[in-house]
């Protein structure tokens, strides 16, 4: 078993990710914003049903910033690298997501190769993989990046090409250095632990509770939060993974429309009208589905 060092525990896939660690006999340590946090990821872990979750360190760490970051990685064998910054609201400038996000990956890198990590895990996105192509109907693998020059390319998609690209330059200027291995989630959705929603899990709570009156028409490709997190286990400790991308997905691409009639069959959604069609949904970050990273 190994000792893993998880950022940003507090998140929708992050808190799923240190359940099945210790599920799997895994010790952990998590990077938190604030130690205020680590009563809402005790109750996460207890909700998932992890064992031995009293046995988890916590440690003070931003993107931003180098403090702490050492202290996080003392010990620690591999490294689940799945928080980034997800804006709330379009930013004034792309800058204000770019730069923690490219910068921030960097740094997470540097302090996993001053302390021997034997192989981070980095949480990239399909954003970083299919975006910025115009007028193509053509499937996406994992060879294919996005065109940050490209029509309609948002700042959080520029953010997650930028930093996966980061990423890949830094390993290889690092010879000798932590192995690097990416896994580029579609939509994640599946059952939450907690409070801390994604992106793609507002979408649904929009449906069902009447924030979202009509379905828009964007289709998206989905994956379970929970097989997200098992392909970051995997990617973690298999040989063959090394220097390799993984896209996270399954099954067929699903509209938002079939979406909230899945929704009104479970007797979810009551307050919204899957028969009506809107316009593209802003609140999707510009059309994009978050995969669900901190």
């Amino acid at each position: 078993m190994a000792h893993v060092l998880v950022t940003g525990g507090t998140g929708f896939l992050g808190s799923r990710a240190v359940a099945q660690l210790l599920t799997a006999g895994h010790t952990v340590t998590t990077t938190v914003r604030s130690l205020a946090r680590r009563p809402d990821v005790e109750r996460m872990l207890a909700v998932a049903g992890a064992p031995h979750a009293d046995g988890v360190s916590y440690v003070e760490a931003d993107l931003t910033s180098d403090r702490g970051w050492d202290r996080a990685m003392a010990g620690a064998d591999y490294v689940l690298h799945m928080a980034s910054p997800f804006p709330g609201t379009r930013p004034e400038h792309e800058d204000e997501v770019i730069v923690p996000a490219r910068e921030g990956t960097l740094r997470v890198l540097r302090a996993a190769r001053d302390a021997g990590v034997k192989r981070t895990v980095l949480t990239s996105s399909f954003a970083a993989v299919g975006y910025g192509h115009e007028g193509t109907g053509r499937t996406f693998g994992e060879d294919d990046w996005t065109r940050t020059d490209g029509p309609g390319v948002s700042a959080y998609v520029k953010s997650k090409a930028m930093a996966e690209r980061a990423a890949w330059d830094f390993v290889e200027s690092e010879r000798g250095g932590p192995e690097l291995t990416v896994v580029n989630p579609v939509g994640i959705f599946g059952p939450v632990l907690g409070p801390d929603y994604s992106a793609s899990i507002r979408i649904i709570h929009a449906m069902m509770t009447g924030g979202m009156r009509a379905a828009p028409p964007i289709w998206t490709n989905t994956v379970d939060v929970r097989d997200a997190a098992d392909l970051h286990l995997r990617a973690m400790t298999a040989p063959q993974a090394a220097g390799q991308r993984y896209l996270a997905l399954a099954g067929e691409p699903i509209s938002f429309h079939q979406i909230a009639l899945a929704l009104r069959a479970a007797g979810r959604g009551r307050r919204q009208d899957p028969r009506r069609f809107g316009p593209g949904l802003a609140a999707a970050s510009d059309g994009h589905i978050q995969p669900g990273a901190a």
